[in-house]
């Protein structure tokens, strides 16, 4: 009778942890996709390619030393600027294709987004 109740909790200690489990698919899938650009002393981070599903809210994290704009070569295009220090700017893309985001201030590409 003791061993049958010994087994009965662990049963239920195994299943009361799996149950609370974090599922890693399911974190990855709140919230918007964040990626991070460095601007600093005139120079970008490395270009990153980044997919992205249409329709989804994209967080771009800009860390400069110096306020500027964003390019976003979408249809519609769009500007976003930010200020010195770090800026989180918020969009969204709906058609499929690439596009490039580029720096006015620095006349290069910072970023390309894949939108599938």
């Amino acid at each position: 009778m003791r061993r049958a109740a010994l087994a009965l909790t662990a049963l239920l200690t195994v299943l009361a942890t799996t149950a609370c489990g974090d599922d890693p698919e399911a974190e990855q899938q709140s919230g918007p996709e964040s990626i991070e650009i460095t601007i600093e002393d005139g120079e970008s981070s490395p270009v990153q390619r980044v997919d992205v599903e249409a329709g989804e809210e994209i967080e771009i994290v800009v860390k400069a030393d110096e306020p500027g704009t964003l390019h976003v070569h979408s249809d519609p295009e769009d500007e976003l600027d930010y200020t010195a220090g770090t800026t989180t700017l918020s969009l969204s893309i709906d058609q499929p294709g690439v596009v490039e985001v580029e720096s006015h201030e620095l006349e290069t590409q910072v970023l390309q987004l894949e939108v599938r």
